[in-house]
Parts: structure tokens; C-alpha cells; sequence
């Protein structure tokens, strides 16, 4: 086994429970083999998650937000005009790629096939945040995570620098790559330049261990 054995990428909700699963050792002995840690387009706060949501859909088109407050407020978040609207903000801040590649449109397939699991612990959609996830937070640990981490997020994401940006703060040894042309899906919408963001940062690890070495 190489001496950078384990490096972890998680996207999204992925990341919130890798951050999870790592404050919660202890920091002077991280788990055995994990030597590094990709936190992509993840909130470590729901409520700032949700504020920042808001936002974002405030600069939808004033019919767009009608038809999102309505079935809202009358619950019927399965209406054609509903899920239509909300494919609006999803397009913004989701995926920007028109039509979506074929596995981003299979993985919200297979959520509309079952959505028991997003919406019990989300909500119906990314921004309408019902679920037993609302009230979540990881803000006051993440100085607990004690491998090196790269953040990543889009210029266009729905997780904002304000929603990420507690990670930069809190986590000791942790660089932050912005994608320009990307919304929450850098992998998929600059596959190219985010696949070389995370081998450089790979690479950097173990330049770091042959250092330390020599």
C-alpha cells in the first residue's frame, strides 16, 4: 500500500458526512490510512445553506418565484409548475449544462424514481429544505479535521462562498478551488479543470511525504 493509501472526494451530501465521520475522531489520530480529504460544493451549515438559497432565488424571474411560493404555501410541490419552476434555479445553480450530461440526469432519476431518503432528511427540493437535515451544522468541529483537505465550489453554485467558506476558516490545512464556469457540478460541467485540480492536489501530498522524507 502506497503511503498516501486513502484520499476521499465526496460531493455535496457525500462531504457533509466524510466531515462527520472525521471530527468525530480524534484529531491527533485521524482514521488509519486516510491521508487527505476533497470536500466538493458542500454546506457546513444548513441554515446558511437555506438563507443563501433565498437569495439565489430572488434573482429568478418573478413568475419563477410566484410558482414556487404558491405550491409552497399550498404544498403541492408535485405540480407540473412547480417541479417547472424549480428546474429554473437548478439550471442556474445546480447543473448549467443544457441538456444535462447522462449521469447527472440519471442520478435525479433515480431520486424521483424513490425520493424517500432526500426528501425525509432534505426536503422536496434543494432549496426548500423540510427535512431532518434542516437544523444540521458542522461549523463548530470542522477545526477537529486534522488531514489535509481541498475545498471546491462554482462561481454559480447554490453552495455560495457564504456557504462554504466556514471550511476555509476552521479547517487547519485545507485550499479552496473556485470554478468559474461551474454552478454545484464542477466535475461534470468542467470535468477537465476540476479532474486536474484534484491530481495537482494530489500531487502536492506526496511531494509532501517525499519531503518529509528525504
Amino acid at each position: 500500500m502506497s503511503t498516501w493509501a486513502s484520499k476521499t472526494i465526496m460531493h455535496c451530501w457525500a462531504s457533509r458526512g466524510a466531515a462527520c465521520w472525521l471530527q468525530s475522531m480524534p484529531c491527533v489520530s485521524p482514521p488509519e490510512g486516510l491521508k487527505a480529504l476533497i470536500i466538493a460544493n458542500s454546506p457546513a451549515d444548513m441554515h446558511t445553506w437555506v438563507s443563501e438559497a433565498n437569495r439565489l432565488r430572488e434573482d429568478l424571474p418573478a413568475e419563477v418565484q410566484a410558482a414556487l411560493l404558491k405550491h409552497e404555501k399550498a404544498e403541492t410541490l408535485k405540480d407540473p409548475e412547480y417541479l417547472k419552476a424549480s428546474r429554473v434555479f437548478y439550471d442556474r445553480h445546480v447543473c448549467r449544462i443544457t441538456p444535462w450530461p447522462e449521469e447527472v440526469k440519471r442520478t435525479f432519476d433515480a431520486i424521483d424514481a424513490d425520493p424517500t431518503v432526500y426528501h425525509a432528511m432534505n426536503g422536496p427540493t434543494e432549496f426548500h429544505v423540510i427535512g431532518t437535515m434542516k437544523d444540521w451544522t458542522i461549523v463548530n468541529r470542522l477545526k477537529l479535521i486534522s488531514v489535509p483537505a481541498l475545498l471546491i465550489s462554482g462561481k454559480y453554485d447554490e453552495a455560495t462562498p457564504l456557504v462554504v467558506k466556514p471550511y476555509v476558516d476552521n479547517v487547519p490545512d485545507i485550499s479552496w478551488s473556485i470554478f468559474e464556469e461551474s454552478s454545484h457540478m464542477p466535475h461534470a460541467e468542467e470535468r477537465m479543470a476540476c479532474m486536474g485540480r484534484v491530481a495537482g492536489f494530489l500531487d502536492t501530498l506526496v511531494e509532501r511525504v517525499e519531503e518529509s522524507a528525504a
